[in-house]
């Protein structure tokens, strides 16, 4: 699918939210599901067993929501600049055939230009199977890779991880509610599900 229709299926999915992974779970909160990947909403591993044990709750709701599908894999990166520079070393090395999606202007109302900084997005297109993300769920564990977002070909499912957990989106509130259910013991025990 080319930039300028993903970008079009995008708005028609998600019509509130540009396609930021962050702001996702605030406009669309009754979709939305957050997991933590390590025990005690532990954040970072220290461990080979937490790494494991976090690639492990990343890649089982992975593949419950994608498993032989094929799906999108959307990177970011920011500048203060509209167009993007050349994709960190880092990025290039885990989504090599990546091309740009489309850029997003973080703050559009600001008034002074040495204030304004874009998130440029990049997307490739992958089965999915279990293990085939873990390089890049383990940047992301890592807070070395932000903005990550994992969706099936229709844009409906998304899964957006985070250094701590994943939040996931879904078509319908029942779906979310059983998806909670099943891995309720993964779920945050504050009270909004953060």
């Amino acid at each position: 699918m080319a930039g300028g229709d993903l970008l079009e299926l995008w708005q028609r999915r998600w019509p509130q939210c540009p396609p930021l992974a962050h702001e996702l779970k605030h406009a669309y909160r009754d979709r939305w599901v957050r997991f933590h990947s390590l025990p005690g909403s532990k954040r970072y591993p220290d461990t080979a067993d937490e790494y494991r044990t976090l690639l492990d709750r990343y890649n089982t709701i992975l593949d419950e929501l994608f498993i032989g599908q094929e799906v999108y894999l959307i990177t970011c990166d920011w500048s203060d600049s509209p167009e993007p520079g050349a994709r960190p070393d880092e990025q290039a090395r885990l989504q090599p055939d990546a091309r740009r999606w489309t850029s997003v202007c973080n703050n559009p109302d600001e008034t002074d230009p040495d204030f304004v900084s874009y998130t440029h997005l990049f997307v490739s297109r992958t089965v999915w199977r279990r293990g085939a993300g873990d390089d890049l769920l383990r940047s992301v564990a890592d807070d070395v890779s932000g903005g990550v977002m994992i969706a099936d070909s229709s844009l409906e499912r998304i899964h957006h991880p985070y250094d701590g957990g994943s939040d996931v989106l879904l078509p319908t509130v029942a779906e979310r509610d059983a998806l909670r259910h099943r891995y309720a013991r993964w779920l945050s025990s504050h009270p909004e599900g953060f």
